[in-house]
């Protein structure tokens, strides 16, 4: 008997269980529906913070000028030409003014490690505005620049610039010398004109 009245005492539990799991699911499903109407009768969040939330003011925007993919082509090919005249193989790379690579050409026969080693010129020219070289003479005052992520300060960069603010770097490795990775650089920076 004992066996019995527990099974009737799991079933008073189970029935009590899914009656509640049932009521449960009918109040929460009137809950979501009446939701649902409230929400279909007001207006989107997205519109209505839309039309309350105005554009910032004049004097908190900034411009900046970014070369076109056109000319930063042009000036990586022109830098890959003019190491080419001098039977150099190179790797160009031109970033922008936030250091984002542009343009990466990497020249017949060019090292594997030049291909890196142009886009690291090239945003450290473009982050401090000058030339790799000059950069590199800075280390002997300042070793720990040469730690910065994503610079390498050796010959071979050099900054684009606008009234004197940069815009870009250009920069070219492979050659066997700073110097003459630095002179592909500045004939890319020429062919813009600048």
């Amino acid at each position: 008997m004992r066996h019995t009245s527990t099974r009737h005492t799991s079933r008073t539990s189970r029935g009590r269980l899914l009656t509640g799991g049932a009521l449960l699911a009918v109040l929460t499903a009137g809950g979501l529906g009446t939701v649902a109407a409230n929400a279909a009768d007001s207006p989107a969040p997205a519109a209505a913070s839309a039309s309350a939330v105005s554009g910032p003011a004049r004097g908190e925007l900034t411009r900046t000028t970014h070369l076109t993919l056109a000319a930063a082509t042009e000036a990586a090919q022109a830098a890959v030409d003019a190491a080419e005249k001098e039977n150099q193989r190179v790797s160009v790379a031109v970033v922008d003014r936030n250091g984002n690579t542009l343009v990466t050409l990497r020249g017949d026969g060019a090292g594997p490690q030049s291909y890196e080693s142009a886009e690291r010129k090239a945003f450290t020219a473009v982050s401090w505005n000058a030339p790799t070289s000059e950069l590199a003479k800075r280390l002997e005052q300042a070793p720990n620049l040469k730690d910065i992520p994503g610079t390498l300060f050796l010959g071979g960069g050099a900054p684009v610039t606008v009234q004197g603010a940069p815009v870009a770097g250009i920069g070219v490795a492979g050659a066997p010398s700073g110097d003459l990775d630095e002179k592909f650089a500045r004939a890319g920076v020429a062919a813009l004109g600048r």
